[in-house]
This record gives C-alpha cells, sequence and structure tokens, in this order.
C-alpha cells in the first residue's frame, strides 16, 4: 500500500541530512520541507537516529533489483558486477533524489565518527547490502560464473571499500573515468575472479 506522506517525509529527510549533515539536521526543517508539523514525524520515528535509517532504507531498498533489471543484464549473476560497477561513475546522471542519497550517505559517514547510533545505522545497512551480495556473489560461483575458490568476503570488502571511494570522489568533484574506459576495466576486473572454463 503506497504512503504518499511517508515518501515525502523520507525525501524531505534526506535532502535534509545531505544539505546540513547529521548534527545540523532539525526534525522542524524536515518537517518544514515535508509540509507537515514535527507531530506528523514523531508519530511515525522516535527521533532523527530513526528517521536516518527509515531514509537509508528506502532510498537504497531496491539497489540490486535496479541492477538485475538493467538492460546489460544478460541472466548470468556475475554481470551484476559489471553493472555494480558500471554504475559507480554514473554521477552526472544522477536525479536529484539520488544525489540527495550520496549526499545523505557521505554526511552519515562522518557522522558515525561521533555518534554511536549512526555508526549503528550504517553498520546494519552495510551488513544487510552486504548479505544480498554475498548471495549473488554465491550463485555466480555455485553455476561456474566466480572462482569459489575466491573468498567471498574479499570481493564485498572490494566492492563496498570501491563504491564508497567513489562516493568521497563525488564529494570533491574528481575527475572521474570516461564510462567506456571503466567499463572495459571493471568488465576485466571481474574476468579474473572468472571461473576456469
Amino acid at each position: 500500500m503506497e504512503d504518499p506522506l511517508g515518501q515525502r517525509l523520507l525525501a524531505a529527510a534526506a535532502e535534509e541530512f545531505a544539505a546540513r549533515g547529521y548534527g545540523g539536521a532539525r526534525v522542524a526543517e524536515i518537517a518544514r520541507r515535508a509540509g507537515v508539523t514535527t507531530g506528523a514525524i514523531y508519530s511515525r520515528y522516535r527521533g532523527k537516529a530513526d528517521l536516518l535509517a527509515a531514509a537509508l532504507q528506502d532510498a537504497t531498498a531496491g539497489e540490486f533489483d535496479e541492477l538485475f533489471a538493467d538492460h546489460r543484464f544478460e541472466g548470468r549473476t556475475e554481470d551484476i558486477l559489471v553493472l555494480a560497477g558500471g554504475h559507480l561513475i554514473d554521477w552526472s546522471e544522477l536525479d536529484e533524489t539520488a544525489r540527495s542519497l550520496s549526499g545523505m550517505l557521505l554526511e552519515s559517514f562522518a557522522a558515525a565518527r561521533h555518534e554511536p547510533e549512526v555508526r549503528d545505522i550504517l553498520r546494519s545497512g552495510l551488513g544487510a547490502r552486504r548479505r544480498r551480495l554475498a548471495e549473488i556473489l554465491d550463485t555466480a560461483k555455485d553455476v561456474g560464473g566466480i572462482d569459489p575458490a575466491l573468498d567471498t568476503d574479499a570481493i564485498v570488502t572490494l566492492y563496498h571499500a570501491v563504491s564508497l571511494g567513489f562516493l568521497l570522489l563525488e564529494a570533491v568533484d574528481y575527475p572521474l573515468p570516461v564510462g567506456d574506459r571503466w567499463e572495459e576495466l571493471i568488465g576485466r576486473l571481474v574476468g579474473a575472479v572468472a571461473a576456469e572454463r
């Protein structure tokens, strides 16, 4: 069942966290952005940390489903690594919602250094993402797409390190590689972890 108010609240929260960071974000400003009272927020969320967790969850919920739906996905689970790697440099194509997500993530990681609640939220989110990516990798290993001798956790950690590194590069408007060249590199890296056929 669709929840338009809930979606407005989460979109407003993402914008506020991206603009002011976790420490500077105000529930009253999130309410103003969403066109509601603070009571509407507190009737759904215990506070700012709970709202951040919901906004992050909402923004990333369909990430892997979207990758599987990509027209370049050919049905092989290892294709997801190529697609996910290719999407890392698509910053110029991000819409406002996606830009809010990247800003919210960046600000959340900065806040996690000093805010245990935020650190726990991010750790939980990364854990869920790690489990989903590990499932994809293990399926690819089972069907011969990825060498089963390679450690799944090591591959997942590499993926997270690269994707979070891109988040930092985007924050300082660092020049990113040209799409075709980056996709060629990702293709070669994925080829390097492929099982011998």
